[in-house]
């Protein structure tokens, strides 16, 4: 199976014109296929229209399929997309949710940047945010077993 870890690669193929047809195809297969690797990059493609057109909702979807899986890149993306309302309606409680779940599975820009969002929110918020990012864990996990 194929592994999809650098958008860049599309990003460049596009650029110098190649048959990236083909391998957006592959990419949308394997992304179809549950590949989480191939769900977020699908899914960075949507947010900046690169090899695709440009759509936030698709974006969102293939991030939340990806980040579902466990992947801390996606999961990062994912709270862009709540953070700033691409896609999704905004909101800061299921943007703090995912960027701490991001965190918790090691990724270097939620570990540092978790604070952004919290100066947005209430206390009373940033609670249930915390109860939400527990849940979101848990299915996880839960999906990890299957």
């Amino acid at each position: 199976m194929m592994k999809f870890t650098l958008f860049a690669l599309f990003a460049v193929l596009l650029m110098l014109g190649g048959c990236a047809e083909e391998l957006i195809m592959q990419l949308a297969k394997e992304a179809v296929g549950g590949d989480a690797e191939a769900q977020n990059t699908l899914g960075a493609m949507y947010a900046t229209g690169k090899g695709v057109p440009q759509d936030d909702q698709e974006a969102a979807k293939w991030f939340r399929m990806s980040a579902e899986q466990g992947l801390a890149d996606a999961q990062y993306n994912l709270r862009h997309r709540y953070a700033n309302g691409d896609g999704v309606p905004q909101d800061y409680k299921e943007a703090y949710a995912w960027w701490s779940v991001a965190k918790a599975n090691g990724h270097e820009l939620a570990v540092n940047n978790l604070g952004i969002v919290t100066k947005k929110m209430t206390k009373e918020q940033i609670v249930q945010a915390k109860s939400i990012s527990i849940e979101i864990s848990k299915r996880i996990e839960a999906n990890k077993k299957d």
